[in-house]
């Protein structure tokens, strides 16, 4: 079993909530690979590659997709993930009207191209602290629950 995580970051709180989810499923002996839009060389159409994928983002301004994100978002559109198992992730910031929007747009995005969203989005407001620490764990051993059942 091959899981992606694929995100955007633009101040590190979303790579940070990455990295946890990341050595998570590390530590549960699955195959997982980490990939920054804009910074990795990550197609939409490469997602197909990979058993499972976990996405983050976070919200830019008042509920925009971050600018990294949006022709990933668009390229989503032509790729079919039928029967992919994802989860969604980022960091917001509560101080916005509109918190954590770009995760809804991006989960309804992966509906919409056949992926089953399999967990609750996780939404870390700003940079995780303790406590989200413990919760984006808890996400990853789900999303890894959810890959073996």
């Amino acid at each position: 079993m091959e899981v992606a995580i694929v995100f955007a970051s633009m101040t590190g709180n979303t790579e940070e909530i990455a990295e946890i989810i990341e050595s998570k499923i590390d530590s549960l002996n699955v195959s997982v690979t980490a990939l920054q839009i804009d910074f990795d060389d990550i197609e939409a159409s490469d997602l197909t590659r990979y058993d499972a994928i976990l996405l983050g983002t976070y919200t830019w301004g008042d509920g925009d997709l971050p600018f990294e994100i949006e022709d990933f978002y668009d390229d989503l559109e032509d790729v079919d993930l039928t029967g992919k198992k994802v989860a969604l992730f980022g960091s917001c910031d509560s101080f916005y009207p509109e918190y954590g929007t770009a995760i809804d747009t991006m989960g309804e995005r992966f509906k919409s191209i056949g992926a089953e969203v399999v967990l609750d989005y996780l939404k870390v407001d700003l940079a995780p602290e303790l406590e989200d620490v413990k919760r984006c764990e808890d996400f990853a051993e789900a999303f890894v629950d959810k890959l073996n059942n």
